[in-house]
């Protein structure tokens, strides 16, 4: 009998707030037939990421407290694992690591093991770039060159920001770090999924020729400089005082705050608030209604350089909406 085909793997990766989320959900929302598994990471004291996802028929697995390429990674063998000993066969496997990831590390899982060799094949690695805010951290965060530099396929999303010159002179100089790579120019992460999965453009050659310590377990250094602040809060929040807040913040701090995300408790609102912010861009839209017995809390994480978490968490409470007066 023929062996079954090893599971194909499509890592998903991009610097903080580029768009992975959008491009996951967009994936599990379409009608594509296929059994998939997904794999998460985020990097952050609070886990937020599982609520932005939209639930589907697929599988998520959540690695919260660490980046998925240095204190998580064991917990992503044992659930590569895990699916591998089922008898239930997927189609594909996704991994959505942090904006934070260097995926060398992530690359070096499947060739560390024969038993996983068998049983997965990496089929590429997809990087999201924000065209809007990738030049700010080509030059100082070495996870944003790695990942771009790794990657088999690059969306260049957010091209609604940024004008064609623009576009056309990073789109150069992304190629001068990565000629290999097929480009797509996206709004919203909107690809066609034949395009990104299942496609075979895993060349483990070209990712030698980029960085020959690939394989080598004790090369991988993190960058300590970018730090995260998760705050909690289950007073309800004013809408008002909190669109005052961020906004002073984002345009006093914007470009130490890398990324922004929350799920807010807004007074009066049945339903959570969802935002989330890249520098100093921010939108937000209603999420799922809260459950009657469900406690009702507020939960935000900052992402970026010289956090402070009593700046931070003052500028919060600032923003507790006035008791409503019992007539």
């Amino acid at each position: 009998m023929n062996s079954p085909r090893p599971v194909p793997v499509t890592v998903l990766t991009g610097f903080l707030g580029s768009g992975k989320t959008t491009l996951l959900n967009r994936i599990l929302t379409e009608q594509h037939g296929k059994k998939i598994a997904v794999i998460e990471n985020e990097f952050g004291e609070i886990g937020i990421d599982n609520e932005l996802v939209i639930r589907a028929e697929e599988e998520v697995f959540e690695m919260n407290n660490g980046c998925i390429c240095c204190s998580v990674r064991g917990d992503l063998l044992r659930i590569l694992g895990r699916l591998m000993r089922r008898k239930k066969q997927l189609d594909a496997v996704l991994i959505e690591t942090t904006g934070l990831a260097d995926p060398g590390p992530v690359t070096q899982t499947f060739f560390a093991d024969a038993e996983l060799r068998s049983a997965y094949q990496l089929d590429a690695i997809v990087t999201v770039v924000d065209a809007k805010h990738v030049l700010q951290h080509l030059d100082t965060d070495a996870e944003c060159l790695k990942q771009i530099g790794f990657a088999d396929i690059v969306l260049l999303n957010k091209i609604d920001l940024v004008t064609t010159e623009e576009l056309d002179a990073l789109e150069a100089k992304l190629r001068g770090i990565n000629s290999f790579a097929q480009y797509y120019r996206t709004k919203d992460a909107a690809v066609d999924l034949e395009k990104i999965l299942d496609v075979g453009a895993f060349d483990l050659n070209r990712k030698l020729e980029y960085d020959p310590n690939l394989l080598d377990e004790s090369a991988h250094i993190h960058n300590n400089e970018v730090g995260s602040v998760g705050l909690r809060f289950d007073k309800p929040l004013d809408t008002k005082k909190l669109d005052v807040w961020l906004g002073t913040l984002l345009r006093t701090r914007g470009p130490d705050i890398y990324r922004l995300k929350g799920i807010l408790n807004v007074a009066g609102n049945p339903r959570r608030m969802v935002f989330q912010g890249v520098h100093m861009q921010m939108e937000g839209r209603q999420g799922e209604p809260w459950g009657a017995a469900e406690p009702r809390e507020s939960k935000i994480v900052f992402i970026g350089k010289n956090l402070n978490r009593n700046e931070l968490r003052a500028g919060l409470e600032g923003c507790v909406a006035e008791p409503v007066a019992v007539a």
